[in-house]
């Protein structure tokens, strides 16, 4: 039986140790998917030394079983979707559209929130590395990937904690790399595998954003 982890904080560090080969490169960079994978990716940015950010992407959840994601949305207008979810639970355009105008409008809220001021993290050209809590469909990672060829990554890494099989097997065919820590044999849910799971919120995302501004990765000490 896989151990679980005290919190996200714990779970960064451990999959930080499996990235040490990226530590101290000036053509990466880590981005962490709100606002739960912000925790995990801050802790992998300062142990590689790299600079962090955000990455937005909001799930898009079948109407009346919200926690089943049906697809996705992610910055500058890239959506995938979990076509056999879809087929399923025999979501119409109508309903689908209506779903994704929602999530958008809350996508472009955290986009204000998070960005507080700073100005975004150059990816073009750079290796990214995609950071969540975990994997259940794997919807929100795909987005992210999409939007961070989008945007010119020129290598997509996805780095999480845990993950279903079935999701790391198909983002393996999307991203360049994939590191899940741990597939439990036992999948039920992401929160299942920390002791600690409460939500995060937006003002913590942006206190970890602006810890990590603080640490510039050029300095031992942000290791």
């Amino acid at each position: 039986m896989d151990e679980v982890f005290r919190d996200r904080r714990e779970a960064g560090v451990q999959v930080a140790s499996l990235l040490a080969g990226y530590r101290g490169r000036r053509d990466v960079v880590v981005l962490g998917l709100p606002r739960g994978g912000v925790p995990v990716a801050f802790d992998i940015a300062k142990a590689l030394a790299v600079p962090l950010d955000v990455m937005v992407v909001r799930k898009l959840g079948v109407p009346g079983y919200e926690e089943l994601a049906m697809g996705a949305i992610a910055t500058g207008g890239v959506r995938v979707l979990h076509e056999e979810v879809v087929r399923q639970a025999g979501i119409t355009p109508d309903m689908l559209a209506a779903v994704s105008a929602r999530e958008q409008q809350e996508l472009a809220r955290r986009e204000r929130v998070f960005a507080g001021g700073r100005p975004e993290v150059e990816i073009r050209g750079r290796t990214v590395i995609l950071v969540d809590d975990g994997l259940a469909t794997g919807s929100t990672m795909r987005a992210a990937v999409a939007a961070a060829r989008q945007r010119g990554a020129a290598r997509v890494i996805v780095a999480v904690p845990v993950a279903s099989a079935e999701a790391c097997d198909e983002l393996r065919a999307e991203a360049d790399e994939v590191i899940c820590a741990r597939t439990p044999a036992l999948f039920f849910g992401v929160g299942q595998w920390y002791e600690r799971f409460e939500q995060t919120t937006d003002e913590e995302v942006r206190r970890l954003l602006a810890d990590a501004a603080a640490l510039p990765p050029w300095k031992e000490d942000a290791a």
